[in-house]
């Protein structure tokens, strides 16, 4: 199967719902980091870290790329 043969608009819906999630999730640790609220910062992080996996993850089944190990 090649990389055309996968990219698809079901492909590109489910991706572009992985990236939203992951900008979101980012714009929330962006706020607990300027406002210095370090229990949120470490929630929001993980919850970062979740979504940038998923994204990985996903791109990982659909043969786009190997992803990178994530080492916390």
């Amino acid at each position: 199967m090649t990389l055309s043969d996968v990219i698809d608009d079901q492909f590109l819906a489910r991706y572009r719902a992985l990236l939203d999630a992951e900008d979101a999730a980012f714009d929330e640790l962006e706020h607990a980091f300027e406002d210095g609220d370090r229990a949120h910062f470490d929630a929001d992080l993980t919850a970062w870290r979740q979504a940038v996996e998923r994204k990985l993850t996903y791109l990982h089944k659909k043969g786009v790329v190997l992803p990178p190990a994530i080492s916390f």
